[in-house]
């Protein structure tokens, strides 16, 4: 198979593919086949493995360096591929977007979530200094930024994470009391 012949020169010197195109048609029946195989098995999905392996072959021929037997080197770049996608996926782990869980729509849920919320407020405000200041800031449902923060409570952004530090040990030691004294023991 021809796979580029000299002139049509690209702005960067090198020589076009002029036959890019023929061998993206040769190869596309192929590769169908072969991703189809494979995708199965590495839990993928077919396109994405011919998408990923296209992607491949235009590299190559980008890089002047085409595959002396394309047919061979399509098979193997599936395969790579698809244990590329095993490999991956492995260590993936989905974003929870489902609906909230039937146990957060149950009143006793929602009561014991929200009496939670009252106490840790409640603890905020006993804080010393300007930690209830910067703990509401951070509890905000505004979700604002450092930046932001900083400028509402007259602080430098750079002592946000320290004092913040500070904050969080403090009210650790704060709660840690009353969160031991609700757990039954034994």
């Amino acid at each position: 198979m021809i796979i580029g012949r000299p002139g049509n020169p690209r702005p960067g010197g090198r020589v076009v593919p002029h036959v890019t195109h023929e061998l993206v048609a040769a190869l596309r029946p192929l590769l169908t086949a072969e991703a189809f195989a494979e995708a199965r098995a590495s839990g993928t999905e077919s396109a994405d493995l011919e998408q990923a392996v296209w992607l491949r072959l235009l590299e190559r021929l980008d890089a002047d360096d085409p595959p002396v037997d394309p047919p061979g080197w399509l098979r193997r770049a599936v395969r790579s591929e698809a244990r590329r996608s095993r490999r991956t996926s492995r260590h993936e782990r989905p974003y929870d977007t489902e609906p909230a869980a039937d146990t957060d729509a149950d009143p006793a849920h929602l009561a014991l979530a929200a009496a939670h919320r009252r106490a840790l407020r409640d603890a905020v405000r006993r804080l010393p200094g300007r930690c209830p200041g910067l703990m509401e800031a951070l509890l905000s449902p505004n979700d604002l930024t450092y930046r932001e923060i900083a400028g509402e409570l007259g602080m430098s952004q750079g002592s946000l994470g320290p004092e913040r530090s500070r904050c969080l040990g403090c009210l650790r030691r704060l709660l840690t009391p009353e969160v031991a004294a609700r757990e039954g023991r034994g």
